[in-house]
């Protein structure tokens, strides 16, 4: 069994990249047909602070969450920004939650630690998910 779940985003970071580009060069069209000193320095300013937010924005375009059950195990793989954590649960003794009803993320739990999992779907189908995960459990 596997559930994929990823942070929905309408720009991919090529296209992200792409637009930030055309937008420098349509700022420094204005800013060389209004050319005076003020005019750069805060079209300068607002590249910057735009720039910056695209960067984060493309840093975490590609965070997903993946669940897996193979065999006797439950593993978990969380990527965030570039960085990957991965946690694998024996499958008779994880213990999945919320129960239904409740938007919170879902909480894998089992021998000593917990994930938290569910960042990138609606707080209204966490509660299937959780299901889902514990059906899985039971009967695979």
């Amino acid at each position: 069994m596997l559930w994929r779940l990823k942070r929905h985003g309408s720009l991919s970071p090529a296209q992200l990249g792409w637009f930030y580009l055309s937008l420098c060069l349509a700022c420094v069209g204005i800013a060389a047909f209004l050319w005076s000193p003020n005019a750069s320095v805060v079209m300068t300013f607002a590249l910057l602070v735009v720039g910056a937010v695209f960067v984060v924005y493309s840093r975490h375009a590609g965070d997903a969450e993946k669940i897996v059950l193979q065999g006797g195990q439950l593993v978990i793989e969380l990527e965030t920004a570039g960085r990957t954590q991965r946690a694998a649960f024996n499958r008779e003794w994880v213990r999945v939650e919320p129960k239904d009803g409740d938007g919170s993320l879902i909480e894998v739990s089992g021998q000593g630690r917990s994930v938290r999992v569910g960042r990138h779907m609606r707080p209204e189908l966490r509660p299937l998910l959780a299901r889902e995960i514990r059906f899985a459990l039971r009967t695979c």
